[in-house]
C-alpha cells in the first residue's frame, strides 16, 4: 500500500470533534495508513464548534473561491486546512458560514435536526469533490464515516461519473450503530435530483431516515467496513442483498492491519 492514495471523507474526526467510535476510527484509520507511507487527506466539514484558534486551522485562498449549486443556488465554498499535530497528516474543512457556522453540529440546543442537514450533507459531498479536483489528486481509495458524509459515494458514481480523476478509485463505507432519529427535509430527494436528474438512482433517498441515506451509501460503494460491533438489522439484511459486495466485519483489535489488507485487495481486484 506504500504511495497509494487514501482520501477519508468523515462527518467527525478526532481531535476537532468529540471522541466516539466513529470520530476514533476515522482518525485511527488514517493514522494507521499514513504511518505505513500510504498518502493520505481527510476531509470533514468545518462545523462551528471547532475551535480555529487552538487547532490552527487556516484558509486555502487558492481553493476557495468557488461556488457550488444547492437546490438551484449558489453556495460560496471555503477550505481550510490544518495538521493534526505529531501526525503529519492534513485535514481539509469544507466550510460554508450559512450551513456551517452554527455553533453546534447536527442538533438545535432543543435536541432537532437542524432543517438544512439535507443541504448541508449535499453541499459536503460536492464541496469534498470538487475540492479533491482542485488538488487533482486522484485517491485509489475513498473511505466514507458517518451520515453527513454518505451522499457521497451516490454523487461520485452519478453526479461525477464522467470524471477521470475518480474513474479508478474504489469506494469503502463504514457502518456505525451512532445515527439521527427522524428524517431530513423530506424535499432531499428532489434536491438531489435537481443534480442527478434520474429518479430510479434517488428512490432509496426518497424516505430520507438515517437507515436509508445509509443503504444509498451501500448500493453506490465497492465495499462495507462494519465499524461497529453491531448495527442496524435491517441494514446489515441489505448489506447481504448485494451481489458479491466485500464486507469486512468489525474489527476490535488488529485494525492497522486489517484496513490496510482490506484496501489491498479491494485495489488489486479488477
Amino acid at each position: 500500500m506504500k504511495d497509494k492514495r487514501i482520501l477519508f471523507v468523515s462527518s467527525e474526526v478526532v481531535p476537532y470533534l468529540p471522541e466516539t467510535e466513529l470520530s476514533s476510527t476515522a482518525f485511527t484509520s488514517a493514522k494507521n495508513a499514513h504511518s505505513k507511507g500510504v498518502q493520505t487527506r481527510i476531509f470533514m466539514p468545518r462545523f462551528g464548534v471547532i475551535n480555529e484558534r487552538r487547532h490552527q486551522l487556516h484558509e486555502v485562498i487558492r481553493l476557495s473561491g468557488m461556488n457550488l449549486v444547492v437546490n438551484d443556488v449558489d453556495m460560496p465554498l471555503i477550505i481550510k486546512v490544518a495538521s493534526i499535530p505529531k501526525e503529519r497528516m492534513q485535514v481539509y474543512f469544507i466550510d460554508n458560514e450559512e450551513y456551517f457556522k452554527r455553533k453546534a453540529v447536527f442538533t438545535d440546543e432543543d435536541d432537532q435536526l437542524f432543517p438544512d442537514n439535507d443541504e448541508r450533507a449535499i453541499f459536503f459531498a460536492k464541496g469534498v469533490v470538487e475540492t479533491v479536483k482542485k488538488l487533482n489528486w486522484a485517491p485509489d481509495v475513498i473511505h466514507i464515516h458517518g451520515w453527513m458524509a454518505s451522499l457521497l459515494p451516490l454523487y461520485l458514481r452519478e453526479f461525477y461519473k464522467e470524471e477521470p480523476l475518480f474513474t479508478e478509485s474504489k469506494i469503502v463505507t463504514s457502518l456505525y450503530n451512532s445515527g439521527f432519529k427522524g428524517d431530513l427535509n423530506t424535499n432531499l430527494a428532489d434536491k438531489v435530483k435537481f443534480d442527478l436528474n434520474d429518479s430510479n438512482k434517488i428512490a432509496t433517498i426518497t424516505k430520507p431516515n438515517h437507515i436509508n441515506i445509509l443503504k444509498s451509501a451501500v448500493e453506490n460503494s465497492d465495499a462495507i467496513i462494519h465499524g461497529s460491533e453491531t448495527i442496524d438489522e435491517e441494514l446489515s439484511s441489505f448489506i447481504e442483498e448485494q451481489d458479491d459486495l466485500p464486507v469486512l466485519e468489525y474489527q476490535s483489535e488488529h485494525l492497522k492491519e486489517s484496513y490496510l489488507n482490506f484496501y489491498a485487495d479491494l485495489i488489486a481486484a479488477e
